[in-house]
């Protein structure tokens, strides 16, 4: 299957579940949409194309494997195209996987859902218990963008290339935020401050 059948099948499946949270009741939680996902993507695919894995391991990303295509399901019930997604360190990608999707349901205000190209979509990485990527449907400049770095040269890449290019970004960001952020994972040239912040 080339790129344009996929994404022209994307299309399909999008749309389909569009008009099915807006006529049918909404989604209830994030498992029942990414399942309901697998199944409305599972007959799009032929017989000599790989078929959708029902039972896949917690950690997978993404989250829906296809030969070389992947899905990433995200799920809010807020009227937001905004996310917290996956480790930055991708320790658990499937490395056959060369085009990474991301489909995104909306329940929030006019029930939507949407995809976008994985790489297109990443716009952020903050901390939780580690860093992690913030991903928005439709954005106008994605994170590798605004680090000069391609998607694919990224995943390529070491853990400590990838922190590399991570702490230059946030650096950059903390210049520009006003509040004072412990972001440890900087290095040791960014001490603990003596009085801790709390942000969400």
């Amino acid at each position: 299957m080339k790129k344009n059948d996929f994404e022209q099948i994307l299309d399909t499946v999008c749309n389909a579940l569009t008009v099915e949270c807006r006529t049918e009741a909404k989604f209830d939680n994030a498992l029942a949409f990414e399942n309901r996902v697998r199944e409305v993507l599972d007959p799009f695919l032929g017989d000599d194309e790989p078929k959708v894995d029902f039972n896949p391991s917690v950690t997978a990303f993404p989250d829906i494997a296809l030969g070389k295509f992947g899905v990433e399901v995200k799920f809010t019930k807020k009227d937001s195209w905004r996310s917290t997604a996956n480790s930055i360190l991708q320790s658990t990608r499937d490395e056959n996987i060369a085009h990474i999707y991301i489909v995104y349901g909306k329940m929030g205000g006019e029930p939507t859902v949407a995809w976008d190209r994985y790489e297109d979509c990443v716009v952020h990485a903050r901390v939780s218990h580690s860093p992690r990527f913030e991903v928005s449907i439709n954005a106008k400049e994605s994170l590798f963008a605004k680090m000069g770095v391609t998607y694919e040269e990224f995943s390529s890449l070491s853990m400590e290339g990838k922190m590399r290019h991570i702490r230059s970004y946030a650096r950059g960001v903390k210049r520009n935020c006003r509040q004072r952020e412990n972001l440890w994972w900087l290095g040791d040239e960014h001490p603990t401050p003596d009085e801790p912040t709390l942000f969400d």
